[in-house]
């Protein structure tokens, strides 16, 4: 008597793309900008412990093989390397995912790094919740664990033209930066805003009188497609995009604090040390009294899963924020 076989299940819960089906979107940024910028700069290099294909420094790597520097599962080993060579004048690139980069070799890039004020670049990828392989690879804290580290940029870009732009502008800053990676086929939305990144600066991407985002990360993408779904409810939204963490461009903020409207800071990050702490604090140290709402990850470990549950879960999604603004107001 033979036995009925079971389907075995798959998941895509590694999968760590956040796009729409239908949307918009370029393959690798990150490595096709790196090479661009690195054409003009022969000082550049790009190092990777064990994960090129994973944070898009394979493009790189692949163009520039005498520059590429694989460093194995040795993270901390990696951030030294890096070290040493901005030191002798080189301009390093060095990619791993995040949580490896924060929670695991953080005081090679507190003193090594930050603390001479190295040239050097760290790009995590897996920010936040943008893989549902759960807590050993969602950073959901590493902003809270970087903005305390002293001449360290931070960058979380919304998206593929985001990451274009911030490239050679990170090569170009004299300091040690931290970019929130997100790779392999990332949306592209905010030139469709005319949007320009510059370094250290936030900037308005739409106007409205009733709500204002205050947004960083992929969440920049997920406010504008809220403000625009709440059109139909005649609600106005603004959204102000916040590309860099640190240093935070409180006189932008605090300007766009001053009114009376909801104001709603979105993260993908928990709820503590991120973006929206930053605002409250800013505004709190301003003396300006506003409503503040979040809408960030919460402060405990998350669930695996495929992304789009757990976005929804969570609160990330635009499903969710705009029942948030709406029962707000």
């Amino acid at each position: 008597m033979s036995t009925p076989t079971t389907k075995r299940l798959t998941t895509s819960a590694m999968i760590a793309s956040f796009a729409d089906p239908d949307q918009r979107t370029i393959t690798a940024p990150f490595g096709h900008a790196l090479n661009a910028v690195a054409e003009q700069r022969p000082e550049i290099v790009g190092l990777s412990a064990d994960l090129a294909k994973y944070t898009d420094m394979h493009v790189f790597r692949d163009a520039n093989p005498d520059r590429f520097f694989q460093m194995g599962m040795a993270e901390q080993a990696m951030l030294g390397a890096a070290a040493g060579m901005a030191e002798v004048g080189l301009v390093p690139f060095a990619s791993t995912y995040s949580v490896f980069a924060t929670r695991r070799a953080y005081d090679f890039l507190c003193l090594d790094i930050a603390e001479p004020g190295l040239n050097v670049n760290v790009v995590g990828a897996l920010p936040g919740l943008t893989t549902g392989y759960g807590p050993s690879h969602q950073a959901t804290e590493d902003l809270a664990i970087l903005r305390g580290c002293p001449n360290l940029t931070i960058v979380d870009p919304c998206d593929a033209i985001d990451i274009e732009q911030a490239v050679p502008q990170l090569a170009a800053h004299a300091g040690p930066t931290y970019l929130r990676l997100l790779r392999g086929k990332v949306p592209a939305v905010l030139d469709e805003y005319g949007y320009t990144f510059e370094l250290g600066k936030a900037t308005e991407l739409r106007g409205g009188r009733d709500v204002l985002f205050v947004s960083t990360g992929l969440m920049t993408m997920r406010a504008l497609q809220a403000a625009a779904r709440l059109e139909a409810d005649r609600i106005d939204a603004a959204v102000l995009h916040v590309p860099t963490i640190k240093p935070l461009d409180t006189e932008t903020i605090l300007a766009q604090l001053r009114t009376d409207r909801l104001v709603v800071t979105c993260e993908n990050h928990t709820v503590v040390g991120g973006l929206s702490e930053a605002v409250a604090a800013a505004a709190g140290y301003a003396g300006i009294s506003t409503r503040i709402r979040t809408a960030a990850l919460p402060d405990e470990f998350l669930a695996a899963g495929a992304l789009p549950t757990l976005h929804d879960r969570y609160g990330l999604s635009t499903d969710a924020l705009v029942e948030q603004v709406r029962t707000s107001l």
